[in-house]
């Protein structure tokens, strides 16, 4: 277990129904839930919590197995309709994730899916325990484009063309999305696990590295669990931990069992220990999960604890990170030296927002180069005077 005074977790310092929500999304394995006091509980503070943190089919089953008759109805009967529509969506979810990989490898496209159904059933067991607003799949730069085509034979449709300079994408973005206008499905398309994280596995290593999903009838590949942890991981620090839901994971991974030695060495190849240990140290105090010696030592570094100190902040105030104003200086607060600096670095190569101020002809593209400090200073006097208005 990690120092307990890395986070503020006191009762005086978390609100009560964060408090029960921590409690029962945990698996009780704290024997304080049994004791917790719940008369004093704001029950819609709470139900605003669970949908915030998008937690209501966990939250639901664990709140039927107590025995309490101080919960109100209305809070279990709200729960169950959300774990009901829940269930029905992700049964969708599934038949179209299988429809659509069945296209692509029919195609011979290969594709790794993120996160959506396959990762409700490993790490719960249960579609219904785990919500997902849309499918992320992982594929090679080199098919984006076959890919593409095949939704769009599919009734898909993108809602953004990708920039057509200088090829910038490739490595600032990492997805694209598309959406099916009768079925409301939305689709990522992901080249790359994550935007700006410098160094990462290549497809062809995580696809060597796959698993196939054990529920379905076509087969459905998804990462690997060591891949996967680190995918989680990037995933849920880049967002600040905002939504519980991306913690809750880790846990439930964690207990489930990594092979310790390949994911250090897979977290020191691609210098991200200090994310792992940002999660852990927000795992095992928010939500009590046991640590094993080597993970511990994950906790230690102070890179770690202060940008877990940065994300518990989020949770605590339900902060949305992509709207708020200390995103940039926290998503820098991720980096270690090496990666501030190229990532500051890459910060002159022109992008789209350019182009959108200026529009030059392609074979004029490279003046862009020398344009963007004069450009990106235009953007942000525009913004202020803006802000101003």
């Amino acid at each position: 277990m990690v120092n307990q005074y890395v986070l503020n977790t006191s009762s005086s310092s978390l609100p009560e129904e964060l408090r029960l929500l921590l409690l029962l999304v945990g698996e009780t394995r704290d024997s304080s839930i049994s004791t917790f006091d719940i008369t004093n509980i704001n029950w819609d503070l709470f139900l605003d919590l669970v949908n915030h943190h998008r937690l209501y089919p966990l939250v639901y089953v664990q709140l039927n197995k107590l025995i309490d008759s101080n919960i109100p109805m209305e809070v279990v009967n709200a729960l169950q309709v959300k774990y009901q529509q829940n269930t029905f969506h992700m049964l969708r979810l599934c038949a179209e994730m299988e429809r659509v990989i069945k296209k692509l490898a029919d195609n011979e496209l290969r594709a790794l899916v993120l996160k959506g159904p396959v990762l409700s059933e490993s790490l719960y067991g249960d579609l219904s325990l785990r919500t997902s607003k849309d499918i992320d799949i992982l594929i090679s730069i080199d098919d984006l484009e076959h890919v593409r085509n095949q939704l769009i034979n599919l009734g898909y449709v993108f809602k953004s063309d990708l920039p057509p300079i200088l090829n910038e994408w490739k490595w600032r973005w990492h997805h694209i999305a598309c959406i099916h206008p009768q079925k409301a499905t939305q689709i990522e398309i992901h080249w790359r696990l994550s935007h700006d994280s410098g160094n990462e596995p290549k497809f062809e290593e995580l696809w060597n590295r796959k698993r196939v999903s054990s529920f379905t009838k076509t087969p459905v590949f998804f990462l690997g669990t060591e891949d996967l942890f680190l995918y989680l991981v990037t995933h849920g620090a880049r967002h600040g931990w905002f939504r519980l839901r991306w913690l809750v994971d880790i846990d439930r991974m964690l207990l489930k069992g990594v092979n310790e030695d390949k994911l250090v060495s897979l977290l020191n190849k691609y210098k991200t220990k200090q994310l792992a240990g940002q999660a852990l140290i927000l795992s095992s105090e928010l939500l009590q999960t046991p640590l094993t010696n080597k993970l511990n030592q994950l906790t230690n570094s102070e890179h770690a604890r202060q940008i877990a100190i940065s994300a518990f902040a989020f949770i605590k105030d339900k902060v949305i990170l992509e709207y708020s104003e200390p995103s940039v200086r926290y998503q820098l607060s991720l980096k270690t030296k090496s990666q501030k600096i190229k990532f500051l670095i890459s910060r002159f190569h022109p992008d789209s927002l350019d182009m959108n101020l200026l529009r030059l002809p392609k074979t004029l593209h490279f003046l862009y180069f020398p344009l963007r400090p004069m450009l990106w200073l235009i953007r942000k006097m525009k913004k202020q005077q803006k802000a101003v208005e």
